[in-house]
């Protein structure tokens, strides 16, 4: 059995005069907002063999917060995770699928369309907070019965769906 965690970026800024949208920080509720997740995943015993991060700024951070408290395992730092579209977060997964758990700390719509894609199936409270859309620091668990590398469409199984509002 496999896992992907799907986390969204935490809350970070908008781009000041100058600065790319690559490089936007986070916030200080975003720092907050990391760390509050790793504890809950931590807590829940969610533990990646394999983290894949977006070089942006506000991913690396994130990624600083949420291992302030949490084992993320190895960790790849990747610049496609800032510029595919959901089917390439899944053909990126795929690559990756030797791995029994992966962490995927992107962004969004991606992170969204990835999620609802693929859990053909899922926990009702999971799905129905899914439905509402996919905020930042939110954390999508998606269990498959397989290899990642042979994650599909509707093949996975949604089993929780954090928020920062429930952390």
């Amino acid at each position: 059995m496999a896992k992907l965690y799907l986390l969204r970026h935490a809350k970070a800024g908008w781009a000041l005069p100058g600065v790319r949208d690559f490089d936007r920080p986070l916030e200080a509720s975003g720092m907050e907002d990391a760390s509050a997740t790793g504890t809950a995943m931590r807590a829940c015993g969610f533990i990646p063999d394999l983290t894949l991060c977006s070089n942006a700024r506000r991913a690396k951070e994130t990624l600083e917060g949420l291992a302030a408290h949490a084992d993320t395992g190895r960790v790849v730092f990747l610049d496609t995770l800032y510029t595919e579209d959901a089917a390439g977060y899944l053909d990126i997964i795929r690559e990756h699928g030797k791995h029994g758990s992966v962490l995927v700390i992107g962004h969004n719509p991606m992170m969204e369309d990835l999620a609802a894609a693929v859990s053909g199936n899922g926990e009702e409270s999971a799905r129905d907070i899914l439905n509402y859309g996919f905020p930042t620091s939110g954390l999508a668990v998606v269990r498959f019965e397989g290899s990642l590398a042979k994650a599909a469409t509707g093949a996975g199984y949604l089993e929780a769906f954090l928020t920062p509002s429930d952390l």
